[in-house]
């Protein structure tokens, strides 16, 4: 590629002039001692003029400096050029030197315009054609060759400088492309560098050959001391070796939502909540391990629930008392119709503050893994289950004049605990009363799909927003417009009713559009482990629940 010295800032533009003028200048030397060695050139005089031409200005390219003179200021170099090689043309003739017009006409027309290509190889061509005239009668053949040669090799020159220049300009735009792209990439990469330095939850990344890559000081704090024992989320079971966060991610695996406690016993433990999961960067895949500590977090639920398990113990006492006394009342003969209906109320109040106190026990019992060993799992039939709870909550549902529609319930069995099943199912009859509309409609059926037994509880009511969907199985949870109404609740009955369901091993999901009431489904195990076919139903269940 020749480098274009039109540029003002072309650092080739000295090089190039000093090449391509030595260059000239040996091939002129060679010429100059062959026509002497011929001792058959016309002009001695001419043809020293022109070899001096030539190599004073071959003197000129290697002392000035052609970096600090403007960009045209080369093309006097080749005109000089074209000059000289005159004086050879007239010392020689026949001579053929003629032929090194060719340099600075290729020269020209590769560093120049065309307009100053124009010009040269005209002039070229017209004193080609005024020597030949001078020195030759008639015409002859290489009148016409050295011509069309000049204008070939300018028309090619020209086109070598335009390609060449086309190439140059691409590359130039290409490099500022990369520089930027690059720049951005650094800027990028400075910015998640500053961004792990300060966040306050742990990264690791492992790479796809086990070995961890990046880590942030957040992750070193959390894991300082490296040989400390690691424990399972009740912050007790110790955690395997091979099943370290670690060791996991270095496996290619991962996951979601672990959490583990590091260190021992004491001040200095943390509950951390661990994260893996799969990136890929320069066509290598990776592990990338988040944690953070949520020790607060625990700490602050685990004092909750004890407060509320201990206030909870605290007020059930009382009133069980309270409630044997009112029953004594109200069982009093001459008690008058006035103050029975005041007692009732009492009674009724009393009632309801002792199912929430039982909820809110409940709910601050250990989940999931004691839950599960204290369930009674037995074959039983859903549907007489369903009958008997839809058969207590008449009273409550005619309060409100709604009807419970039964068609659905159909004959199905179930491996799970008949009482436990009974109270999830008066939860969900409980909430369907509560929130569907005055003079509404409730919908409850039960059927076999396969190895699953599923209940479904359907309401008329106002329905539950996407946004709240989600958050409808926490404990405490209230929607905002069920807080700023008159309906009364603790937040707990279906949260306890989840954790009930999970710990048989089903699922419990609500369906529902804003308008058009809301359908829960509850799935759970139609047998148990290793059992082909059910045994015969057990409908038993514990006379506190009917």
């Amino acid at each position: 590629m020749v480098p274009d010295i039109r540029s003002p800032r072309d650092p080739s533009r000295e090089r190039t002039v000093i090449l391509n003028q030595l260059l000239l200048g040996l091939v002129t030397l060679f010429a100059g001692v062959l026509v002497l060695l011929s001792d058959d050139y016309e002009d001695p005089v001419a043809l020293v003029i022109g070899i001096g031409i030539v190599f004073a200005a071959s003197a000129c390219a290697v002392v000035v400096r052609w970096d600090r003179l403007p960009p045209n200021a080369v093309g006097l170099v080749p005109i000089v050029d074209v000059v000289a090689l005159t004086f050879l043309q007239i010392a020689h003739p026949s001579g053929g030197l003629g032929l090194l017009w060719l340099f600075p006409v290729l020269w020209v027309a590769v560093m120049f315009s065309v307009f100053l290509t124009v010009a040269v190889a005209g002039a070229v061509i017209i004193i080609y054609w005024t020597l030949l005239f001078l020195t030759t009668e008639g015409f002859e053949i290489r009148g016409a060759m050295l011509p069309l040669t000049v204008v070939g090799l300018a028309a090619f020159g020209q086109f070598l400088s335009r390609r060449s220049l086309g190439q140059r300009t691409l590359l130039a735009r290409q490099s500022r492309t990369l520089q930027g792209a690059f720049e951005r990439a650094r800027s990028q990469e400075a910015l998640v560098s500053e961004v792990l330095q300060t966040v306050d939850f742990g990264v690791m990344r492992v790479g796809h050959d086990g070995r961890v890559a990046v880590t942030n000081p957040a992750h070193t704090r959390l894991y300082g001391d490296q040989n400390a024992p690691l424990f399972r989320a009740d912050g007790v079971t110790p955690l395997p070796p091979d099943e370290r966060p670690l060791a996991r991610a270095r496996r290619g695996e991962t996951f979601e939502g672990v959490e583990i406690w590091h260190g021992g016993l004491g001040s200095g433990r943390r509950a951390l909540h661990v994260t893996a999961r799969r990136v890929r960067a320069d066509g290598n895949s990776g592990i990338v391990v988040v944690s953070r500590d949520v020790t607060a977090e625990r700490t602050a639920l685990r004092a909750r629930d004890d407060l509320v398990a201990s206030v909870s113990h605290e007020l059930r006492t009382p009133l069980t008392s309270i409630m044997g006394y009112l029953d004594l009342a109200l069982d009093a003969p001459d008690l008058p119709s006035s103050a029975r209906r005041d007692l009732e109320v009492a009674e009724r109040n009393t009632q309801r503050l002792l199912a929430l106190v039982s909820d809110i026990l409940s709910a601050s019992a250990d989940p999931d893994a004691d839950l599960d060993a204290r369930l009674r799992l037995t074959p039983i039939d859903v549907a007489a289950i369903l009958r008997q709870a839809v058969e207590a909550a008449v009273p409550r549902a005619d309060a409100r004049h709604i009807v419970i529609d039964v068609e659905g319930i159909e004959p199905t069995t179930a491996h799970a605990d008949a009482a436990r099943v009974r109270q999830v199912v008066d939860n969900l009859l409980s909430n369907a009363i509560k929130y569907a509309y005055h003079e509404g409609r409730i919908w409850i059926g039960c059927t076999n799909e396969g190895d699953h037994a599923i209940i479904a509880v359907r309401d008329d009511g106002p329905g539950i927003a996407p946004a709240e969907q989600e958050q409808l199985f926490e404990r405490f949870y209230r929607a905002d417009a069920v807080r700023r109404s008159s309906t009364h609740g603790s937040g707990l009955g279906l949260a306890i009713s989840r954790d009930i369901v999970r710990a048989h091993g089903g699922d419990i999901r609500v369906q529902s559009v804003p308008g058009e009431g809301a359908t829960f489904v509850v799935t759970l195990p139609a047998r148990g482990p290793g059992v082909v076919a059910p045994e015969e139903p057990h409908t038993r269940v514990p006379e506190e629940q009917r």
